[in-house]
């Protein structure tokens, strides 16, 4: 247990990293399943390591918060589909609605759509899309902060309405100077 644990402190920027079981796995390789996940269990409920959702752990010291925090926790959930940030996230963010989105991320991902909750950290959102990232790739920046893509507000207005979102909440006399 202990190993782990100075193993993660002992890496580069842990205090803004997010760990999936298979990284944790990959520092006791000659633990088999029942006692990797002893140790996982017990550097929980000593308060050494904090689950996030199924899967994904950080250090009680991690300094990410908030939405940077659930952009990395999204990242590594769906590390294999095609994801990026956007709908009321973006448009939050750009002052383009009335209700700010707290302790929640909104993305557009190939994956299925879902909710993960994230206790008391929050909610991260999927929204399926079937659009490819070479459709996108002129209205997508990537954001170092939130490990993730990011939509542009005039792709994110578009999301919006695709999905039948309600766009009712969207200031659209500031929204025209991004259409």
């Amino acid at each position: 247990m202990f190993k782990l644990i100075r193993d993660l402190r002992g890496l580069p920027e842990s205090t803004k990293r997010i760990f999936a079981l298979q990284d944790l796995k990959a520092l006791l390789p000659a633990h088999g399943p029942d006692a990797f996940k002893l140790v996982i269990t017990r550097l929980q409920k000593r308060g050494e390591l904090n689950r996030l959702c199924r899967g994904i752990y950080m250090l009680p010291d991690c300094a990410l918060k908030g939405s940077d925090l659930l952009g990395h926790v999204a990242a590594r959930l769906r590390a294999a589909q095609f994801n990026y940030v956007s709908l009321e996230t973006v448009l939050s963010a750009a002052g383009l609605i009335s209700q700010i989105p707290l302790s929640r991320i909104t993305l557009m991902s190939s994956g299925r759509s879902s909710v993960i909750s994230c206790g008391r950290y929050g909610e991260i959102e999927f929204v399926h899309t079937g659009k490819k990232a070479s459709e996108l790739a002129r209205e997508l920046t990537y954001s170092a902060q939130l490990q993730n893509w990011q939509a542009s507000v005039a792709l994110a207005l578009q999301d919006m309405k695709d999905t039948r979102r309600d766009t009712g909440v969207v200031d659209w006399e500031a929204a025209r100077e991004f259409i």
